[in-house]
């Protein structure tokens, strides 16, 4: 839904002990997405070949035809007869402010899930916010089978512990959140960035919406700008396009600076269109824009 005024303009600081607030939308669009969904479709312009573990419900069918008609497998995805699909609502106002709500649905279900069976030697497993028992799971089972894996707990930071935070995060090859979740993830953990830095992972990217992103290692800090919208329609989804555009550069080896620049052109692809899976591309046309952006060839 879309608000045409601003939040902050019907937020009373020395009320917020007692919100009650009904925005007026003059927009409302239902959109296939989801953060498994939304990554899966960048990945598969980019050429790699995703594969989706994930409860769905009993709305799964039209998502379906959507999955296989761009060539995206369903093997991994399980239907749950007795549930929606989770589902997310959000109101986006005119400074690009969102406040949305989760409902879970047919997600509750993934920690039925395993890693366990599927085809994933040799690959990069990316666990992403869904149900935390499903995470936590993930977690153990990646290492166990020392798969390599991102971790991207978004909005379940507040769902874990110290220590299921750090558990995750040590034997996790990159880390990402946006500036607010790594903050979070520090708070919650009582650590310095400097700490989190050195806990594990190759690599901490930190997402800054329109500002770009950073990628730290142990000992350099990349700055990655953001590449420039056509028009500026929903950043919707914006978060989920980077990291499958990072992630399409990092399975390919390419160093981390050209991943975060390729998350960046795939995250203005769908600023510029309503809805997370409504842009597409052409691999060429990735590399036009790429090198329009960031004046440098791309090979994919």
């Amino acid at each position: 839904m879309n608000f045409s005024g601003r939040f902050a303009d019907r937020i009373m600081p020395d009320k917020l002990h007692q919100i009650s607030l009904s925005f007026l939308a003059d927009k409302l669009t239902k959109n296939l997405g989801g953060t498994a969904g939304n990554m899966a479709y960048t990945l598969k312009l980019l050429g790699a070949d995703p594969h989706i573990i994930s409860a769905a419900g009993n709305d799964f069918e039209e998502y379906r035809k959507f999955f296989e008609s761009h060539g995206i497998s369903v093997n991994g995805i399980r239907v749950v007869k007795t549930e929606p699909t989770g589902s997310y609502h959000v109101v986006t106002d005119r400074d690009d402010n969102q406040i949305g709500a989760f409902h879970v649905g047919a997600a509750k279900y993934n920690k039925k899930l395993s890693l366990q069976g599927e085809s994933l030697k040799g690959g990069f497993v990316v666990i992403g916010p869904n149900d935390p028992d499903a995470m936590r799971k993930y977690v153990s089972e990646c290492r166990e089978g020392k798969l390599r894996y991102m971790y991207d707990p978004a909005f379940q930071i507040d769902n874990f512990s110290a220590h299921d935070l750090r558990a995750a995060i040590e034997t996790s090859e990159l880390l990402i959140g946006n500036d607010y979740e790594i903050a979070l993830i520090e708070q919650k953990m009582d650590v310095s960035h400097e700490e989190l830095l050195v806990m594990g992972p190759k690599a901490v990217i930190t997402t800054l919406g329109a500002k770009g992103a950073i990628i730290e290692t142990r000992t350099e800090a990349l700055h990655v700008r953001p590449a420039k919208p056509l028009n500026v329609s929903d950043p919707t989804g914006a978060g989920d396009a980077f990291r499958g555009g990072f992630v399409a550069g990092y399975v390919r080896g390419l160093p981390l600076d050209i991943c975060g620049q390729m998350g960046a052109v795939a995250a203005v692809y769908t600023v510029e269109k309503y809805g997370t899976v409504t842009h597409h591309y052409t691999k060429d046309e990735f590399i036009t824009r790429y090198k329009t952006n960031f004046s440098k060839d791309l090979t994919l």
